[in-house]
């Protein structure tokens, strides 16, 4: 996209619609602006309301108002780009930037340790460990779990909802958790938020894997990771990473202990022919 249809729509959670809008916007901005919202809708391959919705949503009275504000753009992106310019990048390798950019954002998040660190400190001492996730955070929640269970001897993933995630949370109290890791990414079920706030009446501490400190929904530590949003669907490079650091900090909480367990679970999978040489 060129860069002022990118500063238009910084800021802004687009939704998969939303997104086709404004790819074609981007890649055909100086044939764009000469369409009407019909025209517009069936060249993205939309209907013609989800354009009024996309210009509404920007902050224009409607879409002949969002195509006057484009027109000055179309001059602008007619300079040629220069040797190196990210306007070179087509969509996907812009797309990848992003990712590129939210994991620098980690990174420079992880300059002082210490909440992760104290953190990990936590969890590998509570047992058991509840990981929740649902809907699109079922994926994240689940490879959490995958690893977090090589190096703790106690981990409960729940990724269905229902009177079934209720349950797990009660028996998960019951039993002696003392925390709750959660993942929840956009868009946010209003499901997991309820099973947030149920954690805590069971004095549940909470832990939220996000993709942002300004969430509509409470927790005792936030560890945020932004999402790519350039492609139809978002990506989650970033939340996968910092998911990642917090298991290291796990293990690195209760070295022994992990040092045990990895080795026995070598030995498992060395005499049950478990993975290909």
């Amino acid at each position: 996209m060129g860069h002022g249809l990118d500063r238009l729509l910084e800021g802004r959670r687009l939704s998969p619609v939303q997104r086709r809008i404004a790819r074609y916007l981007g890649d055909h901005l100086d044939e764009a602006i000469f369409l009407s919202s019909v025209e517009l809708a069936d060249r993205a391959g939309v209907s013609q309301p989800s354009v009024t919705r996309f210009a509404v949503g920007l902050g224009f009275a409607g879409y002949p108002e969002l195509r006057q504000a484009l027109r000055p753009l179309v001059v602008g992106d007619r300079v040629p780009p220069r040797a190196g310019d990210p306007r070179n990048a087509n969509d996907l390798q812009t797309a990848i930037d992003v990712e590129i950019g939210n994991l620098r954002g980690v990174r420079e998040g992880l300059a002082d340790p210490s909440t992760v660190a104290e953190l990990g400190a936590a969890l590998a001492g509570c047992e058991p460990l509840p990981v929740l996730g649902l809907r699109v955070s079922s994926g994240l929640a689940t490879t959490f779990a995958y690893f977090a269970r090589r190096i703790h001897p106690d981990v409960r993933l729940m990724v269905h909802g229902g009177s079934e995630l209720a349950d797990g949370l009660h028996a998960a109290r019951r039993a002696g958790a003392g925390w709750l890791v959660a993942v929840v990414l956009p868009r946010y079920p209003a499901e997991a938020v309820a099973a947030l706030n149920q954690a805590r009446e069971l004095d549940l501490r909470t832990a939220v894997i996000t993709d942002r400190r300004d969430v509509p929904f409470e927790a005792d530590v936030l560890l945020d990771a932004p999402v790519g949003e350039r492609l139809v669907f978002d990506s989650h490079a970033a939340p996968l990473a910092l998911a990642m650091v917090l298991v290291e900090a796990m293990a690195d909480a209760a070295p022994l202990r992990t040092q045990a367990r990895l080795e026995e679970y070598e030995r498992m999978t060395d005499q049950g022919g478990v993975f290909v040489e």
